[in-house]
């Protein structure tokens, strides 16, 4: 399991790159609106310039903003040129018009991450179209059982046999992705994002994620422990009384 960090702050991005168990950076429209405001090409191009000062050839996924296709084609090969970087990936959010753009980015040689992928069958159809990586949404595929304003949604999908019960299990939802993925010899990775706590993080990658995006907030809560520390200070304690 590779670790990414989920974040456009600068000095979040930074801070894990210099820690060198991160293997990418993942961004969205979302997280760059909680950075001051600024220009896109330009904080985007400060952190091409991070990750190649501290662990060049490090993935970045870079999400376009637009669900129109000829937008999203469009801002798609921008990027790639402005940014000018080996490892990026260009995140569009998976959909039936999405699919088309996915496939045809992918012939180009452009690399995708289809992003906002909630089910299997969405992870697969990505997968085909030419997706690199697949994004599953770990914490939005579980509120997806019990979130009370997509109540007549969530009923239509089970009557229709869209979806069961089972499609709101997160562990169960990549798990099965990756099963479907192996036995057809694709060469798509998977990332969970959408990451609630240091559990999912764990669960994530026993479930067969080949990533897990995770919010900076979490790092220092997973390289912790309370016996952890217990230990180290008696080491230290009992050194310094044999030093007397």
């Amino acid at each position: 399991m590779k670790i990414f960090v989920d974040t456009a702050n600068l000095q979040d991005i930074e801070e894990a790159l210099r820690r060198g168990f991160v293997e990418g950076v993942t961004t969205n429209p979302s997280l760059l609106a909680k950075e001051p405001k600024s220009n896109f090409e330009k904080h985007i191009g400060k952190i091409v310039d991070l990750i190649k000062e501290h662990r060049d050839g490090a993935h970045l996924s870079v999400e376009v903003f637009s669900s129109e296709p000829k937008e999203i084609l469009k801002q798609a090969k921008k990027f790639k040129k402005i940014f000018n970087y080996s490892a990026l990936s260009i995140k569009i959010q998976v959909g039936w018009d999405e699919l088309e753009a996915i496939h045809m980015l992918s012939k180009e040689g452009i690399s995708v991450n289809c992003t906002a992928c909630m089910s299997v069958m969405q992870g697969i159809m990505a997968s085909r179209a030419g997706a690199r990586y697949i994004s599953f949404f770990w914490g939005r595929i579980r509120d997806g059982a019990s979130d009370v304003k997509f109540l007549a949604q969530r009923n239509e999908c089970l009557k229709k046999q869209v979806l069961n019960d089972e499609d709101f299990n997160p562990y169960l939802v990549v798990n099965r992705a990756r099963r479907m993925l192996n036995q057809d010899n694709l060469g798509t990775e998977i990332i969970a994002g959408s990451i609630r706590g240091v559990t999912d993080i764990r669960d994530a990658g026993l479930a067969g994620a080949h990533i897990v995006t995770v919010p900076p907030k979490f790092f220092k809560d997973m390289v912790s422990h309370f016996k952890t520390e217990e230990v180290v200070q008696q080491f230290l304690s009992d050194f310094k009384k044999w030093l007397r």
